[in-house]
């Protein structure tokens, strides 16, 4: 259960640091569904990075 609640968490936190970035200069002109798609995979692969980190130091420092 904590395993999942951090992974959330993480995820909102890449996406709220990600929509501080603007992807559109990155694509082409009205393709904006395009750029959210990328937002949205991007989010979620740091999501489970940043999760997977923190899930694997609390457990080797033996927190939990």
């Amino acid at each position: 259960m904590i395993k999942t609640i951090i992974y959330i968490v993480c995820v909102l936190l890449s996406v709220f640091v990600l929509n501080g970035i603007n992807f559109n200069n990155f694509f082409k002109k009205n393709h904006i569904i395009e750029a959210r798609f990328f937002v949205i995979i991007i989010s979620l692969i740091m999501g489970y990075l940043l999760g997977s980190f923190i899930i694997e130091f609390l457990d080797v420092s033996a927190i939990f």
